[in-house]
């Protein structure tokens, strides 16, 4: 009996050493210390040792289904949980776009490339092909959604990250554009993962909910609430998850990143008058985990409480994150603003999106893909 219990122990022991060695990582980044600790203690959002949401939002709704029962079903999803065939895509030339041009490049899932009154800017770039730190099936890339890489990048003037899970913040891309990109915003905290990395300070502008920062040319990017959570690891929420607004001498545009609907957006639209684009997240919901990210219905209903002249749903068709179907997020936003009569634009991956005509026709790709 001794015997056995001691060779348990030391199994547990391995085991707890090779999990504490793996989290030492690169890929894990930082947790923030020093003078960029001290800057988030003084954060009216940073309270009890962890950033706070605006609302209550628990993870899980805890009526539902038990933890348990929730994991059992991620682990074993649904047979659409995943496409079976390529996700169809195109593939512009970024490297070569005329400088004047206005437009926006999705690459799947919530990454995508706008450039507009003549710079260039990247959010939540995501070119690995996994949405984890382990090459694990389940959160593997949909087939075909693997046409870009960072070297079909040109030079990014701002590269925005709304948070750091790996799947909106990624070591191996973010990592390989570091020469590319000229300055990097994002929440507070976050700046600690890409100083690992080695980006410099100076490329690095981390700031805290309702800030606004003045660029050059009139570009001008105000950084506010969304209602989610970060971490890469077991310790969550030590780094700020934010949206944003973007303002350019002729577009306001709204980055949403993930988080679950509240009363923020209609703030945001109060403040503002009109969003021309709102980018928002559409898809890995589920009503287990209801208040940290939105369902198709309250998608719309965000846009419309933004005041947005249009929608761009993301968060879909890379990876299976959630237990619906892969294309269910689709479906249902396209039927809604379709009642709503509500402007939604659906590109296929690597397609030109023409900011400025807004009677540019998307056609329903996920139709036909099984």
């Amino acid at each position: 009996m001794i015997r056995i219990v001691l060779v348990i122990s030391i199994i547990i022991l391995v085991i707890v050493l090779a999990v504490f060695a793996f989290m030492q990582l690169p890929s894990f980044g930082s947790k923030p210390d020093g003078d960029r600790l001290e800057r988030i203690k003084k954060s009216p959002n940073y309270r009890d040792g962890a950033f706070q949401n605006e609302s209550y939002t628990p993870t899980f709704t805890g009526k539902e289904e038990s933890r348990l029962s929730i994991i059992k079903k991620f682990l074993s999803k649904g047979e659409r949980a995943r496409p079976k065939g390529a996700i169809p895509s195109t593939k512009t030339d970024l490297l070569h776009l005329d400088p004047h041009a206005d437009v926006l490049v999705w690459f799947g899932h919530s990454s995508y490339f706008i450039q507009i009154d003549g710079k260039r800017i990247l959010v939540d770039p995501i070119f690995s092909g996994e949405a984890g730190p382990l090459p694990l099936p389940s959160l593997h890339a949909f087939k075909g959604t693997d046409r870009y890489t960072t070297d079909d990048l040109p030079a990014i003037d701002y590269l925005f990250i709304t948070h750091d899970h790996w799947d909106h913040l990624d070591y191996d891309t973010v990592n390989r554009l570091k020469k590319k990109v000229k300055r990097v915003i994002c929440g507070l905290g976050v700046g600690a993962h890409l100083e690992r990395w080695g980006y410099q300070k100076r490329q690095i502008i981390e700031e805290d909910w309702n800030k606004e920062m003045t660029f050059e040319n009139g570009f001008t990017v105000y950084v506010l609430p969304s209602r989610h959570f970060s971490g890469r690891s077991f310790t969550r929420n030590q780094t700020l998850w934010a949206a944003y607004v973007l303002e350019t001498p002729t577009m306001r545009f709204f980055f949403g990143g993930d988080g679950g609907y509240d009363k923020h957006f209609a703030k945001i639209g109060k403040k503002f008058g009109h969003i021309d684009l709102a980018i928002l997240e559409n898809g890995q919901y589920n009503v287990n985990w209801k208040y940290i990210h939105m369902s198709p219905e309250e998608t719309l209903q965000a846009a419309i409480d933004l005041k947005a002249k249009r929608l761009f749903p993301v968060h879909s068709s890379k990876f299976s994150l959630a237990n619906h179907d892969w294309d269910e997020p689709l479906i249902r936003i396209s039927k809604l603003c379709k009642d709503a009569k509500f402007p939604l634009i659906t590109p296929i991956i690597g397609e030109q999106v023409n900011l400025k005509d807004s009677t540019q026709h998307f056609r329903e790709w996920w139709k036909g893909v099984k």
